[in-house]
């Protein structure tokens, strides 16, 4: 699997289990929503991921995006 397919898997499982932690146990768990959102954001325009960074260096395949 490649940086760009781990890194959008990575947002949606966060996304998905933020999401599930506001609902059932506080609503400050939609901080780490706001900052998952916000750093796929960034990274759309920069090309700047932090976890790109790191699979990078863990060994991952090169994407498109984050190569």
């Amino acid at each position: 699997m490649s940086i760009d397919r781990l890194v959008l898997a990575f947002a949606g499982v966060f996304i998905l289990a933020s999401v599930a932690l506001t609902h059932f146990h506080h609503a400050n768990w939609m901080w780490l929503t706001i900052f998952v959102g916000a750093n796929l954001l960034q990274a759309a325009f920069t090309k700047f991921c932090p976890l790109a960074i790191m699979l990078k260096k863990a060994g991952a395949a090169p994407g498109e995006a984050f190569g």
